[in-house]
């Protein structure tokens, strides 16, 4: 357990599945007050009911809009953000909003940070800003840009505060993940629809992403960004497991990739493993330190990439049946789903 005694932490995004999650952590240490941001009164109710925590304080705000950041950002000593438009279709359609959320809410976040000199704030992103093709990624790839750019600046003035990242695949049971959308598939006798069967992705739980969160919290430096080592397993071979556990006796059907896709999960680029530091569990990536002096690499480079891959869901270790089986029924999510 990280030492919070007496500390007061924000999280943005907190009605979150995430966001909910790692209050619920936080509000089991001797924490003095957790606040949440976020834009829905609905979920904020639902939340201090079933919170019932008089250190839990619910702030309805935006952090699209500097004053709304400000308010919730005085005072505390850390940021854990994790508001963001997340859905890849939504972003795609209405990328300003995804610009506006992603990208310009986090910039509101890092200054109120070094305004009210908080001490640390880790940013919460995304396999989808590692060679970005989507609107999602792209405006996430940006939010990591500016964690690292003001890692760097903080370097060289008197700020204080210490930003760092995480960057993780889709998360079991969060919001958009596929699992419940299969499963209700298996329940009720409908086909299940698989885009394609050969496609590979992480299955990583809700307390594994807030160990992440809290390991990057323990041990970020300026800039550094925190990647899982997380087992995967193909699409198919999830629906396949889903529906033996629920003896259900849906097709399968192929309906092709859906818009805005990719076939694996990278978690780690090419370029980032070169740099990137084992900490068994974890890679650290560290920021690129270097200043705009171009002619300092332009006769030398510092790293031989030609012996670099990445690190996708194709890549780390591969799930058999039995043990998507034995992942399902672990999480409590499903559980409640199939009323077990």
């Amino acid at each position: 357990m990280i030492n919070l005694k007496d500390k007061r932490v924000l999280v943005t995004g907190g009605t979150g599945s995430f966001g909910k999650t790692v209050s619920q952590y936080l509000l089991s240490s001797d924490v003095c007050e957790v606040r949440v941001l976020s834009r829905d009164e609905k979920k904020q109710h639902d939340m201090r009911l079933e919170f019932n925590d008089p250190r839990l304080s619910l702030i309805v705000g935006d952090i699209r809009e500097k004053d709304s950041v400000d308010e919730s950002v005085r005072g505390v000593d850390y940021v854990f953000h994790a508001a963001a438009l997340k859905q890849v279709p939504s972003c795609d359609f209405y990328p300003l909003q995804a610009i506006y959320t992603n990208i310009l809410g986090p910039r509101n976040i890092i200054n109120a940070c070094n305004k009210y000199q908080v001490s640390k704030a880790v940013f919460l992103s995304t396999d989808k800003a590692v060679y970005p093709i989507n609107a999602m990624g792209m405006t996430k790839a940006l939010m990591e840009k500016l964690v690292v750019s003001q890692s760097y600046m903080q370097m060289n003035s008197f700020n204080i505060t210490t930003f760092c990242c995480t960057r993780y695949g889709n998360v079991m049971g969060s919001r958009g993940s596929v699992i419940p959308f299969f499963t209700n598939q298996a329940l009720s006798g409908s086909d299940i629809t698989v885009t394609d069967p050969e496609m590979t992705r992480y299955l990583m739980s809700l307390d594994d992403s807030v160990q992440l969160v809290l390991h990057a919290f323990e041990n970020g430096m300026h800039g550094d960004t925190f990647v899982q080592k997380s087992p995967a397993c193909t699409i198919l071979d999830l629906a396949v497991a889903i529906k033996e556990i629920v003896g259900s006796k849906s097709e399968i059907r192929i309906i092709g990739t859906r818009h805005g896709e990719k076939k694996h999960e990278t978690l780690v680029s090419r370029e980032e493993m070169a740099k990137a530091i084992d900490q068994g569990r974890y890679y650290r990536i560290p920021a690129d330190q270097r200043g705009l002096n171009y002619s300092d690499y332009y006769e030398s480079g510092s790293t031989d990439l030609s012996t670099e891959s990445e690190y996708n869901s194709e890549k780390t270790y591969r799930l058999n049946n039995c043990e998507i089986k034995d992942i399902l029924l672990s999480q409590r999510f499903f559980r409640e789903l199939l009323n077990v």
